[in-house]
């Protein structure tokens, strides 16, 4: 039986786990079939896709016709069978593009963000009826899904966790990210994202400032969605007289390299769907702690392959301390971590799976 060709779409203007994840989608479902990417021109996604053949469509949001009519143009010119699209504001333009396409695909969406409220009225009817199937990234998006979408609309979900690949690390540029960052002997706290006040810095840098007896430094890793958040961070830490302590490295795409100068990750945001840094942390043998709810509680098992913290400062500077202070506790962490990334969350046997039901499903 022939593989269905399949279409990545994703009009998104930021760069987090979700668009990351268009690029995991591409580089694996093209080594068994057609697979084409469709994103928005000069967005960071389509900055970060490295390959030669994207196809662009321009966002309308108030005259979402015109993205979907040139979306069905690629759709019926590359003979796509399954459009599989991934943020949320995007469903408009594909089911608008499935009706005006003459082959009439298949749509699949990749549902990363959690849903809080019913999806009953008129209008959602409507979009989830021409929706084929949704790949939720987690139990708890799964039960969400199931308890909001009405079931004579909701399409087939089915559950399948991201996943990550054996990390390469390239020591040379540890080493000289090391002497860029003048790291030498301290314990490196790290807190990887967007800083965006959702994503927890300020948290992070109170329980740092806490600590002020450690010996020890904190590495933001990450670009500012908003300058005036940006803003408040930097008096925070000025207002704290740890400034010559906490590291801004902007965006990078050296994510393990990264990691790798770090003694502890932190994740700390109140209530993350997934956490794709969490189990990015444990490939690389690194600590990490994140806040007690939502994806993280699907990932770890607290003093066992990680550790959990309430969401407050406080107590996100004592958990802090105990790895600082434990040396064999941090390297149990990690042993345990690495094999729960292995055996749950490797990328090529979690984007196979999803393949599978993307081909048998749709």
């Amino acid at each position: 039986m022939k593989n269905k060709n399949i279409l990545e779409f994703c009009l998104a203007h930021g760069l987090g786990g979700l668009e990351m994840y268009i690029s995991s989608c591409y580089e694996e479902f093209s080594k068994k079939t057609v697979c084409k990417v469709v994103v928005s021109p000069d967005s960071k996604l389509d900055k970060y896709l490295d390959m030669s053949d994207k196809l662009y469509v321009k966002r309308s949001k108030f005259f979402p016709f015109i993205s979907a009519w040139k979306l069905a143009k690629y759709i019926d010119k590359y003979e796509i069978d399954i459009v599989h699209f991934h943020w949320t504001k995007d469903i408009i333009t594909a089911v608008l593009a499935k009706k005006m396409s003459k082959r009439k695909p298949k749509l699949v969406q990749s549902r990363h963000m959690n849903m809080t409220r019913f999806k009953d009225d008129f209008y959602h009817r409507w979009l989830y009826k021409n929706i084929d199937m949704m790949h939720a990234v987690t139990k708890q998006v799964k039960a969400q899904l199931e308890k909001f979408i009405p079931k004579d609309i909701r399409p087939q979900i089915e559950m399948v966790y991201l996943g990550v690949k054996e990390p390469e690390i390239n020591e040379k540029r540890v080493e000289l990210l090391r002497k860029k960052y003048h790291i030498s002997d301290e314990f490196v706290i790290g807190i990887i994202g967007r800083i965006v006040e959702a994503k927890g810095q300020y948290k992070v840098i109170e329980a740092f400032a806490s600590l002020d007896t450690l010996n020890a430094k904190l590495l933001i890793v990450g670009s500012a969605m908003n300058e005036e958040y940006l803003v408040e961070v930097q008096k925070k830490i000025d207002q704290l007289e740890i400034s010559d302590k906490v590291i801004f490295t902007g965006f990078t795409k050296e994510i393990n390299e990264h990691i790798q100068l770090l003694d502890v990750n932190v994740l700390a945001t109140n209530n993350e769907t997934f956490g794709l840094v969490i189990i990015e942390t444990m490939a690389n043998k690194t600590p990490i702690i994140a806040t007690n709810n939502g994806g993280p509680l699907e990932v770890i098992v607290d003093g066992v392959n990680g550790m959990l913290f309430d969401g407050s400062s406080e107590d996100l500077a004592l958990k802090i301390q105990k790895l600082y202070k434990g040396k064999v506790f941090a390297q149990s962490l990690t042993e345990h971590a690495y094999h729960t990334m292995h055996d749950k969350f490797e990328y090529t046997k979690q984007l196979n799976k999803l393949y599978v039901n993307l081909q048998e499903e749709c």
